[in-house]
C-alpha cells in the first residue's frame, strides 16, 4: 500500500517534490539548511565539507537551499555560491533580508560574537543594498526564494512588500516569503501583494503553528518551510540524560534540555516513535521530518555540515508517513504536557 502511494508522487532522484506556493517552482520536501555552513553559532565550519555536502544533496534529488546573509555574516551565501557555480539550473536558492549590521536603524536584535550589532531592518533603500550583496556572493543575477528573516516594526510592511515586488519585476528574485511572523503579519503581507512561504520554527514538539499559521497556509496556498524540525536533537531518541551541553552551546541552562525533559521524551520515542520508525524502515530523526513533510504543503530545513549528515536527511524526504501514523506520534508529545 505504501509504495503505490508513493508512486503517484512527484519524485527526483530520492525526494519528493511539491510546488512552492502560488508559482510554478517545484522543490524538494527537504530543504538544506545552510545556517550551520556559516559557522555562526556552531563552532566554526570546514568549508571543503560545506562543497561536498551541497554537492551531495543536489546529486541525490534535493533542489532546494536556504541560507541567509546572517549566517557567518555572508559566509553561507559565499560557499554556496562557490558550490553552485556551473550549476545554477540544478537548484532553488531560498536567501532573506533584513538582519542587517551595515546600518544601525530598524530595531535592534542582538550582539554578533566577533562584534557588532545586528538590527531588524526592512526599509527599501536596506533591501536594495541587501539584494545586491547576496546576489553578488552567490555569484548569480537571481534569488528564488527572497524572504524577511525577522519582522521590523519601524517600516510598515507595503512598504517593503512594494520593494520586493519592484525587484520581482527587475528579475532579481522570483517569489516572495516571510520568515519569523505573526499571523497578522502574514495576512499584511499577503493583502498588500504576495506571499509564496512562510518560514516558522516548526516540529512534534512545537506544534503552535497548527493553531493558526499552518491553516492560513494552507487555505492561501503559502509553503510553509519549518525550521528545527528536529526540536534542536530532542526528537533524535539520540540525547540521553548522561549528555553534558557545554561551552556556547545554546540548550545549555534550557529547561526544555533539562534531564528530567530529556528522560520524559525518551520514554515516548521507545514507546511510541520506534515501532513507527521501524514499520518505515527509517531512523527517530528521519521519521520526525517524514512525519512533517508528509503533509500537505510542508517542507522540511534540515542543516547538515557534511555528507553524512546530508545522506540522513534525504530518506525522510522519499516516504510519505501515513496521517494515522503523523497523528500517533503527535499525540504522544502532547501527552507529556512539555
Amino acid at each position: 500500500m505504501l509504495m503505490t502511494k508513493l508512486q503517484h508522487l512527484k519524485t527526483r532522484g530520492k525526494v519528493r517534490f511539491i510546488t512552492l506556493g502560488k508559482t510554478d517552482i517545484e522543490v524538494s520536501v527537504i530543504c538544506l539548511g545552510a545556517f550551520a555552513i556559516g559557522g555562526f553559532a556552531w563552532g566554526g565550519n570546514d568549508e571543503r565539507d560545506s562543497l561536498e555536502a551541497i554537492n551531495t544533496a543536489i546529486d541525490s534529488g534535493i533542489n532546494f537551499i536556504d541560507t541567509a546573509p546572517i549566517y557567518g555574516k555572508g559566509l553561507s551565501e559565499e560557499i554556496i555560491g562557490k558550490a553552485i557555480k556551473g550549476r545554477r539550473d540544478k537548484v532553488v536558492i531560498a536567501s532573506k533580508v533584513g538582519l542587517v549590521w551595515h546600518v544601525q536603524k530598524g530595531d535592534y536584535f542582538f550582539d554578533y560574537p566577533n562584534g557588532g550589532k545586528i538590527y531588524k531592518y526592512l526599509a527599501p533603500e536596506s533591501i536594495q543594498y541587501e539584494i545586491e550583496q547576496s546576489l553578488s556572493r552567490l555569484g548569480t543575477d537571481y534569488i528564488d526564494l527572497y524572504q524577511t528573516h525577522w519582522q521590523d516594526s519601524t517600516t510598515p510592511i507595503e512598504d517593503t512588500l512594494s520593494t520586493l515586488m519592484d525587484l520581482k519585476k527587475q528579475g532579481k528574485i522570483r517569489a516572495i516569503g516571510a520568515s519569523n511572523a505573526t499571523i497578522k503579519q502574514l495576512k499584511e503581507y499577503n493583502n498588500a501583494g504576495e506571499l509564496d512561504a512562510d518560514q516558522e520554527q516548526y516540529n512534534l514538539i512545537d506544534t503552535e503553528q497548527e493553531k493558526k499559521q499552518l491553516p492560513w497556509c494552507k487555505e492561501n496556498k503559502v509553503t510553509m518551510l519549518a525550521y528545527r524540525p528536529l526540536a534542536a536533537g530532542l526528537l533524535t531518541g539520540k540525547l540521553g540524560p548522561e549528555r553534558e551541553f557545554k561551552g556556547d552551546d545554546r540548550r545549555k541552562g534550557d529547561p526544555r534540555f533539562s534531564v528530567k525533559n530529556r528522560t520524559k521524551i525518551n520514554s515516548v520515542i521507545e514507546k511510541y516513535f520506534n515501532p513507527i520508525a521501524q514499520k518505515y524502515n527509517l531512523t527517530v530523526a528521519q521519521l520526525s521530518v517524514a512525519a512533517l513533510v508528509s503533509q500537505d504543503g510542508v517542507v522540511s530545513l534540515s542543516g547538515a555540515r557534511n555528507q553524512n549528515q546530508v545522506e540522513e536527511n534525504i530518506k525522510a524526504g522519499g516516504v510519505l508517513v501515513e496521517k494515522e501514523d503523523v497523528e500517533k506520534l503527535k499525540s504522544a508529545i502532547k501527552s507529556l504536557n512539555l
